[in-house]
């Protein structure tokens, strides 16, 4: 039975979205392409007549989950959902980047691609979500806001201490806030 357009492109999306999940909560070597089929809910041999092998899925799924993974314009509200407990405890459903990063070196050119131009998007993003920054501060504070933000999820992710896990992401919030106020317009 042959599969309609809108079915192909349905069951494309499923296996993004289920990759994107697996990959951020198990790392890109530790699942299978049986695996995410299996989670879409398709059969294995399906998979490439969408993908021409794992490299590329990887690929596809980082330009997928990171087209979706937007801030957005209140950078408070994003900065306490994205500086939480409960993100930081859902990686599989959390921040792309923060998940998958330190892996992504050992990925091909094409997911670096991806990362790269996910990277910039979010920095113009956090960028336009910071109008009472000076123009020639926008760029800078969005790099480190990022940057920061990012690392403080790691961070907070690795150790076994949740005191201290909290703290770190409590504190980067507020020196994030208060170079954000430093770096506003008078």
């Amino acid at each position: 039975m042959k599969v309609s357009r809108e079915q192909m492109a349905e069951n494309r999306r499923r296996i993004l979205d289920e990759a994107s999940r697996l990959f951020r909560d198990k790392g890109f070597d530790a699942v299978s392409v049986a695996e995410v089929m299996k989670a879409a809910g398709l059969t294995h041999g399906g998979f490439y007549g969408h993908f021409d092998s794992k490299n590329d899925l990887v690929a596809q799924t980082l330009a997928h989950v990171l087209a979706l993974d937007a801030g957005g314009g209140n950078l408070h509200a994003y900065l306490d959902a994205y500086l939480s407990p409960k993100h930081r405890d859902n990686a599989a459903d959390g921040c792309p980047t923060a998940g998958l990063a330190a892996d992504i070196r050992h990925q091909t050119t094409a997911a670096r691609v991806a990362m790269t131009e996910g990277l910039r998007s979010q920095i113009d993003r956090i960028s336009a979500a910071l109008p009472g920054v000076k123009p020639a501060d926008r760029r800078r504070a969005a790099i480190g806001t990022w940057a920061a933000m990012v690392g403080a999820v790691i961070l907070a992710r690795a150790i076994d201490d949740p005191v201290l896990s909290d703290e770190v992401l409590e504190q980067t919030r507020a020196w994030i806030d208060a170079g954000i106020s430093s770096a506003s317009v008078s």
